[in-house]
């Protein structure tokens, strides 16, 4: 018995292919570094959890680890970003992770989140407000 086998192209058939939303989100991708030194590509890529897959774009770099340039002088952490292409990526509506987000804001690409005090904090200016 022999088999041939046909390829059928479904456009021509008249079935549409079946469209599936792909969430496009900016993420830090380890890259590089020894052990204790990371470096990190920010990317741009798709879905929740394809790491392992090659990005869309690489759009900057981040280096989490402070260098120490005086000795009086804190820590300065290294990032480069391509703040236009930033934008683009955010426009069209990809969402930045967690760290990618915090960033964002230190940069002034998204406006900052209102941040949620702590209830210990609160329970603190309660008893100094009931003193008064």
């Amino acid at each position: 018995m022999h088999l041939q086998l046909h390829k059928i192209n479904l456009d021509d058939i008249g079935i549409s292919h079946p469209t599936v939303a792909m969430v496009v989100r900016i993420r830090l991708a380890r890259m590089f570094g020894r052990a204790g030194w990371p470096k990190y590509n920010i990317t741009v890529a798709y879905g929740p959890n394809r790491v392992t897959r090659k990005p869309i774009e690489v759009i900057g770099t981040y280096d989490p680890v402070p260098k120490q340039f005086d000795d009086e002088a804190k820590g300065i952490k290294e990032v480069h970003l391509d703040f236009d292409r930033a934008r683009y990526w955010l426009g069209v509506g990809a969402q930045p992770s967690d760290t990618v987000t915090r960033l964002f804001e230190k940069f002034g690409i998204l406006p900052p989140k209102p941040r949620r005090e702590s209830p210990q904090s609160k329970a603190g200016k309660d008893e100094t407000s009931a003193d008064k």
